[in-house]
């Protein structure tokens, strides 16, 4: 069974958002997968770039005007 933790960053600025998730992204066991909440425009930029280089995969679930929610995926 697969759980989920999620990271609510929205209103928390570059690049803490990256930081947070990094960190979150260590914790994770191998059975889990992380829910991101994050603002759109440079935090949403700065955010899937870094996990891009750092070798996640991530897809993303929900969208709305102001903010997106992505799951990123611990293949650990």
């Amino acid at each position: 069974m697969i759980a989920l933790k999620h990271l609510d960053l929205k209103s928390v600025p570059c690049p803490l958002n990256v930081v947070k998730i990094k960190l979150a992204l260590e914790k994770l066991s191998e059975n889990e997968q992380l829910i991101v909440e994050l603002d759109k425009g440079e935090p949403e930029a700065m955010v899937l770039n870094n996990l891009k280089e750092m070798g996640f995969f991530f897809k993303q679930i929900k969208e709305s005007e102001k903010f997106i929610k992505i799951k990123i995926f611990n293949e650990n």
